[in-house]
């Protein structure tokens, strides 16, 4: 799939699926989402001194911890969906009109403008990868830091099992019988295979001349959080 087409997908798959977005994904994970965020932030050490750019923001709940347990004041949201951006400002009106829809690989702000860019089950969507993490650096300031948070396939087999068989059996159908888009949770599935068989995250932040990456592995394997210094 070209960059085009992937773009639009993932516009259409998360305006359509936006209303549901939050109950679903808490159910999905019972909620453990709250650790995986709550332990990003923590180890990427955020603070009310933070210029957050949170990129494929969704609606906001990594903007909105950072917000209430780490006192940060200056927040923007990204994201693709204008659904979710919307969403998003009515979850949190303290960052009405500090949301921009616009695609990572090309992110409409000055040099060195933010400390920290947060993204959250993002980058898998990323048409171009290399290019966003590029877009990344430029807006950081020195020493600032990238924080994702991304699912991956556990590499014990036993656990692979159970993941493989969740997603196929409760995630992918309960997903096409509450959202509005049939077609989204089997993206869910497919871009979450897809991205772990080719996708090597510290290597590309490597790549594209962060300066100290650092790796950890989440709740038996199923997740990763890699930060990145610019």
């Amino acid at each position: 799939m070209n960059g085009e087409n992937k773009k639009n997908q993932v516009k259409r798959i998360f305006d359509s699926i936006s209303a549901r977005y939050d109950f679903l994904n808490h159910f999905f994970s019972a909620g453990i989402d709250y650790y995986w965020r709550k332990k990003a932030l923590k180890l990427t050490g955020i603070s009310s001194e933070s210029k957050l750019l949170d990129v494929a923001c969704g609606t906001g709940d990594v903007a909105i911890e950072a917000m209430k347990n780490h006192g940060v004041k200056k927040i923007v949201g990204a994201d693709l969906s204008l659904n979710m951006l919307k969403l998003f400002e009515t979850k949190a009106p303290a960052v009405k009109g500090k949301t921009v829809q616009c695609v990572a690989e090309n992110l409409p702000f000055k040099n060195e403008a933010f400390t920290n860019i947060t993204v959250a089950f993002g980058v898998r969507n990323f048409y171009d990868i290399k290019e966003s993490f590029k877009s990344f650096k430029r807006v950081l300031s020195e020493k600032g830091k990238v924080t994702v948070i991304e699912f991956r396939m556990p590499r014990n087999k036993i656990i692979k099992k159970l993941f493989d068989f969740y997603f196929a059996k409760v995630i992918t159908k309960v997903g096409r019988a509450v959202s509005k888009d049939p077609q989204a949770y089997d993206y869910f599935q497919e871009s979450v295979h897809e991205f772990d068989r080719t996708i090597n995250l510290p290597a590309l932040f490597k790549e594209a001349g962060f300066s100290h990456v650092e790796y950890y592995s989440l709740t038996l394997g199923i997740v990763q959080v890699v930060i990145a210094e610019k």
